[in-house]
C-alpha cells in the first residue's frame, strides 16, 4: 500500500496502529522521514488536546530554559510539527536536528545521534482516546518533551558529552581479552548510562529561583500531565540532590509515577556530573553496577561493540 493508498484509507499515524511504520520494521529501516500527507484529523487533534493542556502547566512547572525553547520553536498549536520546521528553528541555536526513527533505537547508534547532535525522533502520536499515558515514546514525548530543551546551548553540549560515552565504553572495553568480561562490563556501563539519562535528561528536576524552588527539565515529566505536577507537589515523591552513585545504581520502572526523582543545581553542573561519569568509567567503577530494568541482553551488547567499530 503506498503513501497515498493510506492517505485515503484514513489510517494515519497513530502510535502501533500505523502501516507506514510497520511497514519500515519489516524492511529493516530505522532512520525514515516523515510522511506529513499521513497524519489524520484525529492525529492532529490529539495533538492540539494534548499541546493545550499542558500550557498552563508549563508555565508554573518547566524550568525557564524549556520556556524558552517553545518560544524559539514557534509550534502550531494546533497540528502535529514537520520535523524540517522544528530543525529550521533549532539547528541555528545549538546544531541539533530532530531525526525521525521507525521506533527502537539500539543503545550505540542512540548514543552516536546524541554525539552528533541527532536527536531520535518518534513520528507517530498517542491515540486520542489515551492522552495520559502509553509506554513507548510519541512525537509529542519527543517533540514536545524533549526538543525545547535542546535549543539551549548548555543542555545540548551536555547531550554531545553523554552521547560520547558510548564511544567510550567501546572503546575500554575493546582491550578486555576474554568475551564474556567484555560483554558483562559492557553491560554494566550501559545499565549505568541508562540510570543516568533517566534520572536526568528524562525525569530530572532542578533547583529554582529559592532554596524551596523546584523546576522541571526531565522530558518525561514535560511531556506528562499529571506527573509534572506530582513530581513537584506530592508528599508521596521523593526528592534528593543528585549524587551520581545513588543514581547509576537506583532501578526504576516505566507504568507507574516515579517514587524517587533527583535535583541538579543547573545545566552546568549536569554537564560537570556527566563529566564524573566519564572518570568513573575510565577508572572502572561502573563496571559492576547492580542489574535493573532492560537489562542489556548478549546480543544487544554484541551489537553495541559491533556498531562502535563500525564508526
Amino acid at each position: 500500500m503506498d503513501s497515498l493508498q493510506q492517505l485515503v484509507a484514513g489510517q494515519g499515524l497513530t502510535t502501533t496502529k500505523a502501516p507506514y511504520i510497520e511497514n519500515a520494521v519489516a524492511n529493516g529501516e530505522m532512520y525514515i522521514t516523515q510522511p506529513y500527507e499521513l497524519y489524520s484529523a484525529d492525529n492532529h487533534d490529539a495533538w492540539r488536546r494534548l499541546y493545550a493542556r499542558m500550557q498552563d502547566r508549563w508555565a508554573r512547572y518547566a524550568n525557564p530554559r524549556f520556556l524558552d525553547g517553545l518560544d524559539t520553536l514557534c509550534f502550531d498549536a494546533t497540528q502535529v510539527p514537520r520535523l524540517e520546521d522544528v530543525n529550521k528553528f533549532m539547528a541555528p541555536r545549538t546544531g541539533f536536528r530532530a531525526k525521525a526513527v521507525s521506533g527502537f533505537v539500539p543503545a550505540f547508534d542512540f548514543f552516536d545521534c546524541l554525539s552528533r547532535r541527532e536527536f531520535p525522533t518518534t513520528i507517530t502520536i498517542r491515540d486520542g482516546a489515551s492522552l495520559d499515558y502509553l509506554p513507548e515514546p510519541d512525537i509529542f514525548h519527543d517533540i514536545a518533551g524533549h526538543v525545547p530543551m535542546h535549543t539551549d546551548p548548555a543542555f545540548a553540549e551536555t547531550l554531545v558529552r553523554f552521547g560520547a560515552c558510548a564511544h567510550l565504553a567501546a572503546e575500554l572495553v575493546s582491550t578486555v581479552p576474554d568475551r564474556t568480561e567484555k560483554l558483562r562490563r559492557l553491560t554494566s556501563i550501559q545499565n549505568a548510562l541508562q540510570r543516568f539519562f533517566w534520572f536526568t535528561v528524562e525525569f530530572g528536576l532542578m533547583r529554582g529561583t529559592s532554596p524551596t524552588d523546584i523546576k522541571v527539565y526531565g522530558s518525561g515529566l514535560l511531556s506528562s500531565y499529571g506527573e509534572i505536577v506530582h513530581c513537584v507537589d506530592s508528599d508521596t515523591t521523593q526528592r534528593h540532590p543528585l549524587q551520581l552513585e545513588w543514581v547509576i545504581n537506583q532501578h526504576f520502572e516505566i507504568d507507574h509515577y516515579q517514587p524517587l526523582l533527583f535535583i541538579v543545581t543547573d545545566f552546568d553542573h549536569l554537564y560537570a556530573l556527566v563529566g564524573q561519569l566519564e572518570a568513573w568509567m575510565k577508572a572502572g567503577k561502573l563496571d559492576n553496577v547492580t542489574p535493573g530494568y532492560r537489562q542489556m541482553s548478549e546480543a544487544d551488547a554484541q551489537s553495541f561493540l559491533e556498531a562502535s567499530l563500525a564508526r
